[in-house]
C-alpha cells in the first residue's frame, strides 16, 4: 500500500512538475553545441502580481530557469531524449545585471562545454534585446526513474512522450 501511494505521488509530483514551463519558443538548435531560446513575458502571469505589485519584473530565479529549461532542452535533443528527468545540480556564477519586464522577451543563449551520458554543463546568458540580463554557468543531472527504480519505466516511457510532443510544439521552424 506504501509503495502504491509512493508511486502515485512520484506521478503527481513530476506531471505538475512538467505543467510548469517558461520557455515559448526555441529560435536556434545546434545539437550537442548551442540552443537560443525566449521566454515571452506578460503582465497576466500570475507571479507578476507579487513580485512586485507597483514594479512587475520578472523573479531573477525564473530568469536562471530559462536558462536551465534552454540547457535542458539541448541535452535531450543531442541525446534524442535518452532520459525522461534533467534537473539543475549546480549553479555557479550567476549575476543579475537588469530587469524583466512585462512585454519584454528573454532570449536565453546557452552554450555547451560538455554533455556526458550523467552530466552536462553550460555557459548561459539571457538578453532582453542588446542588454544582458542575466548569466551563469550550470551543471545538469540526466537520468530515468527506472535508473533506481525499475518498475518506473513505463513512466519515463510516458515522460518522454510527453517532452517529445512539447519539442515538437516549440522547435525551431
Amino acid at each position: 500500500m506504501e509503495k502504491a501511494r509512493a508511486d502515485t505521488t512520484i506521478r503527481t509530483n513530476i506531471q505538475d512538475a512538467m505543467k510548469f514551463a517558461l520557455i515559448d519558443i526555441v529560435v536556434e538548435c545546434q545539437p550537442g553545441k548551442r540552443i537560443v531560446a525566449a521566454k515571452n513575458v506578460a503582465l497576466a502571469e500570475e507571479y507578476l502580481q507579487d513580485h512586485f505589485p507597483a514594479f512587475p519584473v520578472l523573479p531573477g530565479v525564473f530568469m536562471v530557469q530559462a536558462l536551465v529549461e534552454s540547457a535542458s532542452w539541448l541535452v535531450r535533443v543531442s541525446e534524442d531524449f535518452a532520459h525522461s528527468l534533467i534537473t539543475l545540480a549546480e549553479l555557479r556564477n550567476a549575476r543579475y545585471q537588469s530587469f524583466v519586464r512585462p512585454g519584454e522577451q528573454l532570449v536565453a543563449e546557452v552554450t555547451a562545454e560538455e554533455i556526458a551520458p550523467e552530466r552536462s554543463s553550460f555557459k548561459g546568458v539571457g538578453k532582453v534585446g542588446d542588454r544582458q540580463v542575466v548569466q551563469a554557468r550550470l551543471t545538469l543531472r540526466h537520468e530515468n526513474l527506472a535508473d533506481s527504480r525499475p518498475e518506473l519505466a513505463a513512466l519515463d516511457t510516458q515522460i518522454v512522450q510527453r517532452l517529445r510532443q512539447q519539442w515538437e510544439l516549440i522547435r525551431p521552424r
